[in-house]
């Protein structure tokens, strides 16, 4: 099959990055992308035409944080003064734990997910998930469920179930975490499992990946059994670590090492190793604030950083800085780590965020902000076929339509896009040369049934705090923005 899409706007590699092509056309013959140029130069023997008219077509948009769950966050990065610290598990929920959904109902929850990305025009994802309404972690059969639905809807899934020997809790007014290293043992024995089945699949959009949890819940012993069997089957391993100042604490009291250091020993870090989100560096201010060598090491060991700068955002820290860490050379890939997955959004946070920082509009790096989310993934994944638009590159594309009125006046497609728009614009998503999604319908997908399982799906996640919570519920963990009408009246009494 041959198809020809056409669209104002085009962004085109040129061997070293994008450049915008004005009235543009691209030919996919299959999978593949055969031709890219102006419309008038186009081959005149495609199957079947696309005319995407007043849009901006550029590369699949890839997140390597990509949840794949019902997203807490609406909950947990709202915190009043008497509840200074987030929603954790209680020690006491630690001994007694189990799943709050059935299987079922996980299954469900992963197809919600990824029709979500399809729909905001993510064509390559790293999946990411919450252990905390599961008895631990997730399974090899919950994954496989999931790579066979990922396949169906014809997204480009890295994938791997994660694992872990720790959990974080709270125990009397401490945080703390507390193991079981034979959950850790077992869950990686299952990881084996599920990549080496996958593996056997041999489906060209389906990628077995080492999946660990959080680096404080993984013992030096799971750390390293995990770089061993990566290395075995040379697959890649995406760690989330450098990320917070109790992770960094707490590897420092236990260990006597930064975390980057542990990453180190255990035999992690080489260029197959992907870090969200990477921030904890000794650059930050909350670390050192100076240069002592962090970077220089990931940059040397060729690592990569998934940058998540809307997420980050909502809980309150980001990247010192984006500019800082790609000058030293260092990868950077994004993510979306929450709900919306909407990279869109993520990019007009980070360069707002950049200028900011630096108290300079030159600091809004978009180029680099889009080449993060195209070719930074693809350096990250080792696909140098993904995140660009050229002759013999993977045909994963996606648009977004700029013919809204609200977009305004169009100067700059993705100057508009990022500043007038969101990933909700989208209008096409492409994978492998077939079309997932076209102006906002999956084939076979009822999305009125996916919100409504969607809403059903969250209260139940959200009932179950009251039961694992530290601070206790009895329905009190997650007051509104304002009381409900009525309410404030009756909890004033008569008070004059």
């Amino acid at each position: 099959m041959r198809t020809l899409i056409t669209a104002d706007h085009v962004l085109a590699f040129d061997g070293a990055s994008h450049s915008e092509l004005r009235d543009g056309a691209v030919l996919v013959d299959d999978d593949r992308i055969a031709f890219v140029g102006p419309r008038a130069e186009a081959p005149r023997d495609a199957d079947r035409t696309v005319e995407l008219g007043e849009s901006l077509l550029m590369p699949g948009l890839i997140d390597l944080d990509a949840l794949t769950d019902i997203d807490h966050l609406i909950l947990d990065s709202w915190s009043a003064p008497e509840h200074a610290r987030r929603l954790q598990w209680s020690a006491d929920w630690f001994f007694r734990r189990q799943h709050v959904f059935s299987a079922g109902q996980r299954r469900r929850i992963r197809e919600i997910a990824l029709v979500q990305l399809a729909l905001h025009g993510i064509t390559s994802y790293m999946p990411i998930a919450s252990e905390v309404h599961s008895a631990w972690a997730e399974s090899a059969d919950d994954f496989l469920a999931m790579a066979e639905y990922s396949r169906s809807l014809g997204l480009r899934g890295f994938l791997g179930p994660s694992y872990r020997s720790g959990a974080n809790v709270v125990q009397g007014d401490e945080r703390d975490v507390l193991f079981d290293e034979a959950e850790g043992e077992a869950g990686l024995a299952d990881a084996i499992r599920f990549h080496d089945t996958l593996r056997s699949w041999a489906d060209p959009l389906l990628t077995p990946v080492f999946l660990p949890c959080r680096i404080e819940t993984l013992t030096p012993e799971l750390l390293a059994a995990t770089a061993d069997a990566a290395r075995e089957r040379g697959a890649l391993v995406r760690l989330h670590a450098l990320q917070g100042d109790f992770e960094r604490d707490w590897i420092l009291e236990q260990h006597g090492c930064t975390p980057l250091e542990l990453i180190r020993r255990q035999g992690l870090l080489d260029d197959r190793l992907i870090v969200p989100h990477g921030v904890f560096l000794d650059v930050n201010p909350r670390v050192w604030g100076e240069d002592r060598g962090d970077l220089a090491a990931l940059v040397e060991a060729g690592v990569s950083i998934v940058h998540c700068p809307l997420t980050n955002a909502r809980y309150g820290s980001e990247l010192e800085t984006f500019a800082r860490y790609r000058n030293a050379g260092l990868n950077i890939s994004l993510g979306t780590d929450s709900f919306p997955p909407d990279l869109i959004r993520g990019i007009d946070t980070g360069v707002s965020v950049a200028k900011v920082q630096n108290r300079s509009l030159a600091a809004g790096d978009l180029a680099g902000y889009v080449e993060a989310a195209t070719l930074g993934g693809a350096r990250a994944l080792h696909r140098p076929d993904l995140g660009r638009i050229a002759e013999g590159a993977a045909a994963d594309l996606t648009a977004f339509r700029l013919s809204d009125v609200r977009f305004g006046p169009i100067e700059d497609p993705l100057r508009n896009l990022v500043l007038a728009g969101s990933a909700r614009d989208a209008c096409l998503t492409m994978v492998a040369g077939r079309v997932v999604m076209r102006d906002g319908a999956i084939d076979g997908i009822d999305l009125r049934a996916v919100r409504e399982d969607a809403q059903v799906l969250f209260d139940i996640m959200r009932a179950g705090y009251d039961e694992r919570d530290h601070r206790g519920g009895a329905g009190g963990l997650f007051p509104p923005v304002f009381p409900l009408a009525g309410e404030r009246r009756a909890a004033d009494g008569d008070r004059p």
